[in-house]
């Protein structure tokens, strides 16, 4: 859960949500989107050029999910917000009015929620819906 000390780190055209810089002990920690630390205590600028560096585009990636059964979802980012993270079977965008399973996660994203690992290019059938 954000804290109210953690401050929102903008990125300067848009003012999209990069993340946040926390304090921590004598430094700042740069937080991303999921509630992750992206540093270690480092300096207040030091924390915002991390944030800057590491954008957003990588919430566009491909990203595997491990369920408390022990599968492997392959899933896609669908919401990122302070208070939760929404995920979905990867579904190859598919265009339809075909079921697609979401799975609802806290804030911070567990790590459970993990960059894909596998051969992207290559559906195995467990990963279907």
């Amino acid at each position: 859960m954000l804290d109210e000390t953690w401050v929102e780190h903008r990125r300067s055209g848009d003012r999209e949500v990069l993340g946040w810089v926390r304090p921590q002990g004598d430094g700042y920690v740069a937080v991303d989107r999921l509630g992750r630390d992206v540093t270690g205590p480092v300096d207040w600028l030091e924390a915002e050029a991390a944030l800057e560096e590491r954008g957003l585009h990588w919430l566009g990636d491909l990203w595997q999910l491990t369920r408390a059964d022990g599968s492997v979802r392959r899933v896609r980012l669908v919401e990122v917000g302070a208070h939760r993270v929404v995920v979905k079977d990867d579904d190859m965008n598919a265009v339809g009015e075909g079921v697609v399973t979401t799975y609802e996660l806290p804030f911070p994203a567990p790590s459970s929620l993990a960059p894909f690992v596998g051969d992207r290019h290559t559906l195995d059938p467990g990963d279907l819906p």
